[in-house]
């Protein structure tokens, strides 16, 4: 038989900011470089929540702040080695499994490179959909886990509207944030609704209040949540073609031989950076900094207004219309492409637009299988393509580049903000769709300051009208 846990019947101590995660949490985080120990509670007040006998599992350089937080008046350490082999085979019991059978499942802990000892337990509260570490964590050890018979699914505990959903069992309906991104009042509020949840089930051992650093969106200047949702990518490391491609720098030799690379979008547009002309020089090691490093492109967005994604998904096969599998894939594009340059792209959330568009290209009896996709896509997509709409639309602005024979020069102009921006997206859609750069030349200006130096912004309400300006001083002072 295998030996027995040494852990059984003793309480890991996890923390968190963010109570309203809880009901997410699947798993916790701990570091194979840190010290733990398993502590018995000696002596405490009555009534503590940190209770005499109570055996609890902290990192050894935060004990101590750990149990004068928990008001713990005294306690031992007890002789029981806790190893990373230890923990990382451990299963725990949900912090809410006391409070609803919706949380009767494993908690597995999981080494993870991001958790420290500088404050806290030296354990990290993990669910998976409320954040990056926590999800990179959860999907490095999917495998291992499944083989444990650990689910490993991911539940949408919050909803777009910021109210816990269903898959947060007893808390359905409570709030993160309100509709403006305010604090909600106690009686709807998720995180009160959590805490007395947990001190109710005899899982809450303290409690504080910190001043902290929390994200905000640079717009509204309101507190934003982090909670994972389904998306629509463009996949960066995905082979386009069978071809290879070779890259003049220093990355890509290997014992004085050139290492040639895959035909990705990335090395495509890697490829296109070395082609253009930047102006100045180092606008060409910010841009290659950031497409060498992003991720897959995350092209579509929950917003009332915008450019639709028009696709349709099957629910049960997980097939896309259009997409190349998809036999009537032409004729559902020719009706979508009839309608937007008649009504609108507005056309596609219109009243039956799923019956107009789809009707009699799938069986009747499958129409209810179909979803239509509601998403929008990235503002940025649309900039990005304005290459294709102008200099390959229009006439008067139609060119001859060298590579086709000719000695036209695309030039984009714009500030150093859109390496990230209109020259980032439009070098993606460009290389993927025409195998090359859409530019030859990028200049990159500065940015016009107000009277105390800081950028004029539209959010921060900085800025002067050109229309003002010009009908003082004409156009040509702001040229």
């Amino acid at each position: 038989m295998p030996p027995k846990n040494p852990l059984i019947g003793a309480n890991v101590v996890i923390w968190t900011t963010t109570p309203w995660t809880l009901p997410g949490n699947r798993a916790i985080s701990f570091s194979s470089k840190i010290g733990y120990g398993v502590y018995r509670v000696v002596r405490a007040p009555e009534g503590n929540w940190a209770r005499v006998g109570e055996t609890f599992v902290i990192a050894h350089k935060l004990v101590a702040d750990v149990m004068k937080a928990a008001k713990v008046e005294d306690y031992e350490q007890l002789p029981i080695s806790v190893t990373p082999d230890v923990l990382a085979k451990t299963l725990c019991e949900h912090p809410l499994s006391h409070y609803s059978r919706g949380y009767h499942f494993p908690v597995p802990l999981l080494d993870g490179d991001h958790v420290t000892d500088d404050t806290g337990t030296g354990f990290v509260h993990t669910a998976p959909g409320h954040g990056s570490d926590d999800y990179i964590i959860w999907m490095q050890n999917q495998a291992a886990l499944n083989k444990r018979g650990v689910d490993t699914s991911i539940p949408f505990t919050v909803d777009a509207d910021g109210v816990l959903t269903k898959a947060a069992p007893g808390f359905e309906g409570k709030r993160v944030l309100t509709e403006t991104g305010d604090k909600p009042k106690p009686d709807v509020s998720a995180n009160d609704a959590v805490i007395k949840a947990l001190s109710e089930a005899n899982a809450l051992i303290a409690r504080g209040r910190l001043k902290h650093q929390y994200p905000h969106s640079w717009r509204s200047k309101k507190p934003v949540i982090y909670r994972n949702t389904p998306q629509w990518f463009i996949a960066m490391d995905k082979k386009l073609t069978d071809e290879t491609l070779v890259f003049m720098h220093n990355a890509d030799f290997n014992d004085g031989k050139i290492v040639p690379r895959a035909d990705t979008l990335r090395h495509r547009a890697l490829l296109g950076i070395q082609d253009t002309q930047w102006v100045p020089a180092s606008g060409e090691n910010r841009i290659t900094g950031m497409i060498a490093g992003r991720p897959d492109w995350v092209v579509s967005r929950q917003r009332a207004w915008g450019v639709p994604i028009c696709v349709f998904r099957n629910t049960k096969t997980e097939q896309l219309a259009t997409s190349r599998d998809f036999a009537k894939s032409g004729e559902l594009q020719k009706r979508i492409i009839a309608a937007f340059e008649k009504e609108g792209a507005d056309v596609w959330f219109a009243d039956g637009a799923k019956e107009r568009f789809l009707g009699g290209l799938v069986p009747a009896k499958e129409m209810a299988d179909w979803d239509q996709v509601r998403d929008i896509l990235d503002v940025w997509f649309d900039s990005g393509c304005t290459h294709a709409f102008t200099l390959e639309k229009r006439d008067d602005l139609a060119t001859l580049r060298k590579d086709e024979g000719g000695f036209d020069r695309i030039m984009y102009l714009e500030g150093s903000d859109q390496h990230r921006g209109w020259f980032h997206s439009s070098l993606l859609e460009s290389c993927g769709t025409r195998g090359q750069a859409p530019y030859d030349v990028v200049l990159t200006h500065g940015f016009v300051l107000d009277e105390k130096g800081a950028k004029m912004s539209k959010s921060l309400g900085n800025v002067v009208a050109p229309q003002d300006v010009m009908a003082k001083s004409g156009a040509d002072i702001l040229r």
